[in-house]
């Protein structure tokens, strides 16, 4: 299966289809929001089958110069454990290095710990957060 999957930097890639891949694992679809994003990002990178449909994606913002930020990151579920997350974070990183960036940031949610510290090389940080909105 792997041998099906090709990746891309900055495909061309339209809002209707990242809402199917977010809604595909129970996301939070938000219609019209790569639309919004898209044009804020130093990149993303995609993961197709051979037919090119999306199975996979992941954002990078930055501030323009040192700081990159990992952004929603997904896989189809009938995807996923067969290292196209991991791939596409390879991916990532090393478009944010290219780009002369200095940090890559992510945040995650306690149980993707395992995936980001020891699949992906994040390695644990002090840093500060404030909720803005009632969760």
């Amino acid at each position: 299966m792997e041998s099906d999957i090709s990746y891309r930097w900055r495909a061309d890639l339209t809002d209707a289809e990242l809402a199917a891949l977010t809604a595909s694992h129970d996301g939070q679809v938000q219609p019209g929001w790569w639309n919004r994003v898209r044009e804020h990002s130093l990149g993303w990178v995609s993961a197709h089958r051979d037919d090119s449909s999306l199975i996979g994606f992941a954002n990078l913002a930055w501030d323009g110069a040192d700081h990159a930020f990992l952004l929603d990151p997904k896989v189809r579920p009938e995807y996923q454990r067969l290292g196209i997350g991991t791939e596409l974070i390879r991916r990532a990183t090393a478009a944010a290095r290219n780009a002369g960036c200095e940090w890559l940031h992510v945040d995650f949610l306690p149980h993707l710990r395992g995936f980001y510290f020891d699949a992906c090389g994040f390695r644990p940080t002090d840093a500060g957060l404030i909720q803005l909105r009632d969760a």
